[in-house]
């Protein structure tokens, strides 16, 4: 199913603790624990039909400048927000340097 991501709405759920997209009956979502002004983003997914378009970029894009908006720093413990941070150096400042078990 064809999603035009740049109209795409993202809401930020702070009940939740995660970032979303409705997507007809289904939502993507970059899913997060907040410990004081730190992020620590735990979960990506998109649906498997709408996977390939560009959705989890543009969450994680949305997810990472509300970071920044709000000078928070962030830990990437999901590999997909981890690879994008890598690819995109400009929010590479965001990175919690303290270390965490």
């Amino acid at each position: 199913m064809a999603v035009d991501i740049n109209v795409l709405a993202i809401v930020h759920n702070e009940t939740e603790e995660r970032f979303e997209a409705k997507l007809d009956s289904e939502l993507a979502v970059v899913e997060y624990q907040r410990q004081g002004n730190t992020l620590f983003f735990t979960h990506t997914e998109v649906p498997v039909a709408f996977r390939g378009q560009g959705i989890a970029e543009k969450l994680a894009q949305h997810a990472l400048d509300y970071a920044r908006t709000h000078n928070l720093t962030v830990v990437p413990h999901c590999s997909f927000v981890a690879a994008y941070i890598r690819r995109h150096r400009a929010y590479q400042s965001l990175l919690q340097t303290r270390s965490y078990t």
